[in-house]
């Protein structure tokens, strides 16, 4: 029977089959019923509002937040036959006054807006003059305050569904809690919608965090180094650790540009368009870099300094291996970097600074954590982890160097904890063992336990870090709002010499080097290969010759890009192109079942893609 869905599919973008949660996402907008999709990036959201837009007869107005994801998406429906618009502060009167009638005449299947379009007033009318059945609004999270990156422009948004009663809403992200997911609903005045929740485990994605040294340009170039030729992304805190990075790896004959919002557009957009082509290989970044990029060939994400949510770190390492090859996520780290953010948000944060602090300890405790990293992002985000260790992150792996002597450490802890009755949180625990005469500890006669000072020379960060580790382990458990400490059945077991713990290193810095002993893990990150994991690579490596006739078609498809003033994804993938050399197709039908080419991009480029494979047949 025919599938019109994957008929359309098939037709306009050249796949045989959709991802999981696709189907179910693309069902609801053809029904017409509200929905929530939350997909880790790289999971396809864009197809699951694109595809039904073209079975409906009217108008899908799609909000998106960044006028370059705008003009990509645009110009990749336009490459693949499907009349799409935008409408944005880019445009000059003329050009909008033409889209806008273009709107009214029903000459579109998509139009792409930003949120602050709502917020300025008129344009509802506008769309009032088109036939509008569906919403699809990118990046829902930012009309939550409980989400990462609240925006006051998202919030007009909800009147949508007052507005356009006959249309259906459909919201996506990729970060998004329970709680969240709530709040879009609720802000947006989602009808009974389909609520649809992607699996956030990435197997082929190997996490680690480092304890960062004095100089960790040396460390992450040093990195960057061993993976030559290879695309990857660096996040930085600041604009000027940016540009001071990127210099840095350029003047290591590095292929390599910066991006940050302190950039002139054009250069942003020039950095941009030359990763997506491969003309470099690094982009240095602030958080600014990195929504719609469609370049799945990303080996690894590296983060020079620890970001400020867990929620903006799953979003960023996401960018990596979206082409299901394994790739790293490397997190360089020091307490110095959650100072750093604290000091930034008690600046620039109101009405949510509480919230946003609270993202930051937990962002902080994953990087100082003991649980396996893809536990703790998957649990994060609302879903209950059923498997073993994960295989791939530096904790499951055994990579990281033990704290020496860590079991007598957490004795020491724990005793600290049973002496003060537990009835205290990490912090003031903390300042007990330090010997911190504070007020509070002073007032209840702290001072006197024969806890107090028992671990001076350690920092108060460190302390807290591994009592994080001991919860993490079911040695400790937090209780209440004030996250009280109680000895579980398995820390009594410690304390009584019957159970072994292993504790990480936490701190950085001279001061915990004189403390504890470590194995190194900047050598462990650098010893430990991708290809060690035993995972099979998600495309077998070509032979030789297919080798070459891959490589010719690159090239052929970078003389078609140049041409037409286009990223060379735009033409054709990689993936498709390995799947042209593997296949060697000679017809157009043999030519349409190759993976990622439709009806369209045969009508666009197949003779000239059959010709030269056709020349490399046996005997020619």
């Amino acid at each position: 029977m025919s599938d019109p869905l994957l008929d359309v599919v098939r037709k306009h973008w050249g796949f045989e089959t959709l991802r999981p949660l696709q189907r179910e996402a693309m069902d609801a907008a053809v029904g017409k019923r509200d929905s929530l999709v939350i997909m880790p990036t790289g999971g396809g959201k864009s197809l699951c509002y694109q595809a039904p837009a073209l079975l409906s007869d009217g108008l899908t107005v799609v909000v998106s937040p960044l006028i370059s994801l705008m003009k990509d998406q645009v110009d990749r429906l336009l490459s693949r036959g499907i009349p799409a618009a935008f409408i944005n502060s880019s445009l000059d009167s003329s050009d909008r006054s033409r889209v806008q009638a273009g709107v009214g005449r029903g000459e579109y299947r998509m139009i792409f807006v930003a949120p602050e379009r709502f917020a300025a007033g008129g344009f509802d009318r506008i769309l009032e003059k088109g036939d509008v059945r569906a919403f699809a609004i990118d990046e829902a999270h930012c009309i939550s305050h409980w989400g990462h990156d609240f925006r006051v422009d998202y919030r007009e948004l909800g009147r949508l569904k007052r507005e356009f009663p006959d249309a259906s809403v459909h919201a996506f992200t990729a970060t998004a809690t329970p709680r969240v997911r709530d709040d879009i609903v609720g802000q947006l005045g989602l009808k009974d919608p389909a609520i649809l929740v992607g699996d956030f485990f990435r197997p082929n994605l190997k996490y680690r965090a480092v304890m960062r040294t004095r100089d960790g340009t040396a460390e992450i170039l040093d990195w960057i180094r061993r993976r030559p030729g290879e695309a990857g992304i660096v996040y930085c805190i600041r604009r000027s650790d940016v540009d001071e990075l990127a210099a840095e790896l350029k003047r290591a004959k590095i292929r390599a540009a910066p991006y940050h919002a302190g950039m002139e557009d054009e250069k942003r957009t020039r950095t941009q368009d030359r990763f997506a082509s491969g003309e470099i290989d690094v982009v240095v970044a602030t958080v600014a870099f990195g929504m719609g990029i469609d370049r799945s060939d990303i080996r690894y994400v590296l983060h020079a300094a620890m970001p400020k949510s867990m929620e903006h770190y799953q979003q960023e390492t996401g960018r990596a291996g979206r082409d299901g090859k394994p790739a790293d996520c490397v997190l360089f780290y020091a307490g110095l970097d959650f100072r750093l953010w604290d000091s930034i948000l008690q600046k620039n944060e109101t009405s949510d600074l509480d919230t946003k602090k609270r993202m930051l300890s937990q962002m902080f405790n994953f990087c100082t954590g003991a649980r396996c990293r893809h536990r703790r992002l998957v649990e994060y985000f609302g879903q209950e982890w059923t498997r073993g260790p994960c295989g791939a992150c530096d904790v499951c792996g055994g990579e990281i160097g033990a704290v020496a002597d860590s079991t007598v450490l957490a004795q020491k802890i724990l005793s600290c904890v049973a002496r003060t009755n537990e009835r205290y949180g990490p912090a003031y625990v903390a300042d007990v063992l330090r010997g911190e005469p504070t007020d509070r500890v002073l007032e209840r006669t702290h001072d006197r336990l024969s806890t107090f000072g028992l671990l001076k020379d350690q920092a108060k960060t460190a302390l807290i870090g591994w009592m994080r580790q001991m919860e993490d382990q079911g040695i400790l458990v937090p209780e209440g709002e004030y996250g009280v400490l109680r000895i579980t059945e398995k820390g009594r077991l410690v304390l009584r010499s019957e159970q072994e713990v292993t504790l990480f290193p936490v701190e950085s810095g001279s001061q915990a080097k004189k403390t504890r002993k470590t194995k190194g893990k900047a050598e462990a990150v650098r010893a430990t290969s991708t290809v060690e994991r035993g995972e099979e690579p998600a495309d077998e490596p070509l032979a030789t010759s297919d080798e070459a006739l891959y490589q010719e078609l690159r090239e052929l498809r970078r003389q078609l890009a140049d041409a037409r003033n286009l990223p060379a994804f735009m033409v054709f993938s990689d993936k498709a192109l390995r799947g042209m050399a593997r296949q060697r197709p000679a017809t157009p039908a043999a030519f349409l079942q190759v993976h990622g080419v439709g009806m369209t991009k045969l009508e666009q480029f197949g003779e000239t893609f059959l010709s030269v494979i056709r020349s490399r047949a046996p005997g020619k």
